[in-house]
């Protein structure tokens, strides 16, 4: 798979992002029968609509936190050695939606808040939602998740969480190297996988957040 073309983005990210984000979730991120237009992730596998519902049985959101600096960057995490799912791994802030939630968005800028004490009520402003994705290697009970970006205002301190053993952030700059992006192999849950990975320093990030990664520079 070819690297994303990424031009190299300053300021004019949030003038780009204005332009081609928007709150308002499309009707065919959950009727399957409006076929014309495209899902994102899910569409990618013919399985995918078949195998997590048209709803999905187990919502989830992340938060796409993008620092609003003359170089913007974005915020990952890594998840702690010792969780039950994705131990290890880098990820967005985010987690499954709780019954309290009123919205998907409320469930992402509270996993946030929880994870990294970033607290968007003061900090910061949803913009946007991206397509929704599902993760390719989890089975039954199905989860989609729902990415929604943030302009947001601090970068430290953070207060991370028991689940999060790191936060950085990655500059736009450092995504747009082409030779980070390449194809690879991972492990996960004892199998080997041939993914397309990103890798920034000592960190590889693959799956739903690599794609969640090239989705964003791709729309700017």
């Amino acid at each position: 798979m070819d690297s994303p073309t990424i031009p190299v983005i300053g300021r004019d990210f949030f003038d780009r992002a204005k332009k081609k984000l928007t709150l308002d979730v499309p009707a065919a991120l959950t009727d399957h029968a409006i076929a014309e237009f495209p899902r994102g992730d899910l569409d990618r596998d013919p399985a995918a609509w078949k195998q997590a519902g048209v709803t999905a049985t187990r919502p989830a959101a992340v938060l796409v936190p993008v620092v609003d600096h003359a170089e913007p960057g974005v915020l990952l995490t890594m998840r702690t050695s010792d969780l039950p799912n994705h131990a290890g791994q880098i990820a967005f802030p985010g987690g499954r939606e709780e019954s309290g939630d009123p919205s998907l968005r409320e469930t992402a800028t509270r996993e946030t808040r929880e994870e990294t004490g970033l607290d968007l009520a003061r900090e910061g402003t949803v913009i946007g939602v991206l397509d929704d994705l599902r993760p390719r290697h989890i089975r039954l009970p199905a989860i989609v998740v729902r990415p929604y970006v943030a302009v947001v205002d601090r970068t430290e301190p953070l207060e991370l969480s028991s689940e999060v053993a790191l936060a950085f952030w990655i500059p736009f700059g450092a995504l747009a190297h082409a030779e980070s992006w390449r194809e690879d192999t991972v492990v996960a849950r004892g199998a080997q996988i041939n993914a397309r990975v990103f890798k920034h320093q000592d960190h590889i990030i693959w799956g739903m957040t690599e794609r969640i990664l090239a989705q964003l520079l791709d729309l700017v």
